[in-house]
């Protein structure tokens, strides 16, 4: 008998030692959250292990889906991964399993009014943000609106239509209890929260002098029970309270577009902008002497049309849409992305108002990304850009590191920089995805073939890594 009952509570002890490892296991993926634009605020770094170095549609794949078209990103919250897509009048917002790749619903909206954007840009460029409850979802033809897990609405928000020659693309977040939106443009540039559960407006912030960009907010907690909203724009570093929207702190900087996110660093901010010390463009008296025909002090659409290169951005410079530029405007567009630029650490301590220039710890103005995001991941800042082009930097004193390039995977870079488990992931638009050892001296282990181009910055979740091509949703995992 007291072999048996012996028996019996090694058995119990077993199964109970089981259920412990079973429960601490999936506990990492019922938790699994790649939420918002770039992971946990924004920071393009995952914690969990196991990420396969080679990946492609015949090697590593777990499963692919066929998906509509959009740039947004892919997001991941437990078993369920979002995205954002159009197809004609439609807005379209899907839900996929993240085991299987099967869709668990798909929503779609009209578009309440058309949204002019460069042809770069596409109605579903903004990556949605979710939470336990549901997904929110930004369409710069419509607003923000809201979906719990099982597809239905739970809210829509009106904004829009924007000013904004090349089209809206900044992504909303979900902090505090509150979803956040920073929607510059020409002209009435504001940031706006609305509370999570009922899409009631809490504040809007208007950004006077902040012109159009495309970046994402990240949440900075200098101090315990201090909560800023970080917002990077096209001329300056802003900090507003979470809670009000009541503005903090500012820091003048330049850029020639707002893009990605900013990072934190301890007690330290990191941002990263493409900039320039001289104009961009030539003087406006030298234009009309070489095109103005009809001699009329202005450049028409025409006339603007036959600048080479040029051609196609008329309306960035044409802010009224009167269909001639004009002196004061061309001199606003050649100043676009001159003054303080670059790979830039701050440190704003408890300061209000405009922040001194000794907030700056360093600053780096060579192999800036355009459009990429930079990382800091195991205490090395990384940045890439459009010819593979690879820049690791010192976070605490800005010092380089190494520079190299990824040479079988150079062209165009859209999507940022993301890492997890010692490997950084690099993807450009032909879809070649490079995989590196992360470290200050990093290293290239693998460059993937999608056979598809990406705009998307993939996710990660679990050993997972998600990976939207133009058409499809692949899941990638190391099989063992």
């Amino acid at each position: 008998m007291k072999k048996i009952s012996a028996l019996m509570f090694t058995n119990r002890s077993f199964l109970f030692i089981s259920l412990c490892f079973w429960l601490l296991a999936t506990a990492g993926r019922a938790n699994a959250q790649w939420a918002q634009f770039r992971g946990p605020n924004g920071s393009g770094v995952d914690s969990a292990t196991g990420y396969p170095v080679e990946f492609s549609p015949t090697k590593n794949m777990a499963w692919k889906a066929t998906i509509p078209y959009g740039q947004s990103s892919p997001i991941v919250v437990g078993t369920r991964l979002y995205g954002t897509a159009s197809e004609g009048e439609r807005l379209i917002t899907f839900c996929l399993d993240t085991r299987t790749g099967r869709e668990l619903w798909r929503r779609d909206v009209k578009r309440e009014h058309v949204q002019g954007a460069y042809k770069a840009n596409d109605p579903a460029s903004p990556t949605p943000a979710a939470d336990a409850s549901g997904v929110v979802a930004f369409f710069p033809e419509l607003g923000l609106i809201s979906y719990d897990n099982s597809g239905k609405e739970r809210w829509r928000y009106a904004l829009g239509p924007f000013k904004n020659f090349y089209g809206m693309s900044g992504s909303p977040i979900i902090a505090g209890g509150l979803v956040v939106l920073v929607c510059d443009q020409v002209s009435g540039s504001f940031v706006i929260a609305l509370d999570r559960a009922t899409g009631r407006l809490r504040w809007k912030t208007d950004r006077p002098g902040a012109s159009i960009g495309w970046s994402t907010p990240i949440i900075f907690r200098p101090e315990a029970n201090r909560t800023e909203l970080i917002v990077l724009g096209s001329s300056r570093l802003d900090a507003y309270d979470l809670a009000s929207g009541a503005s903090r702190w500012w820091l003048p900087l330049a850029s020639d577009g707002s893009m990605g996110t900013p990072l934190v660093h301890g007690d330290t901010l990191m941002v990263s902008t493409s900039g320039s010390n001289q104009p961009g463009l030539p003087t406006f008296a030298s234009m009309l002497e070489k095109n103005d025909e009809d001699k009329d002090g202005r450049l028409s659409f025409q006339e603007f049309h036959n600048l080479p290169g040029l051609g196609e951005h008329f309306g960035w410079i044409d802010e009224n849409d009167d269909k001639v530029i004009i002196n004061a405007e061309w001199d606003k567009a050649r100043a676009y992305g001159q003054g303080e630029w670059g790979a830039i650490a701050v440190r704003p301590g408890n300061a209000r108002g405009q922040i001194a220039a000794s907030a700056v710890r360093w600053r780096m103005q060579k192999n800036i990304p355009y459009i990429p995001a930079p990382l800091l991941y195991q205490n090395v800042y990384y940045m890439v850009k459009t010819g593979g082009i690879i820049t690791s930097l010192d976070p605490t004193t800005g010092s380089l590191l190494k520079q190299g390039r990824t040479p079988n995977a150079l062209g165009e870079y859209f999507a940022s920089p993301i890492a997890a488990d010692g490997k950084v992931f690099l993807a450009n638009t032909e879809g070649k995805i490079t995989v590196l050892k992360a470290g200050a001296e990093w290293e290239v282990l693998a460059v993937n073939e999608m056979g598809d181009e990406i705009g998307a910055t993939p996710a990660l979740s679990n050993g997972q890594i998600y990976v939207r091509t133009r058409g499809t949703m692949y899941c990638f995992k190391a099989t063992h």
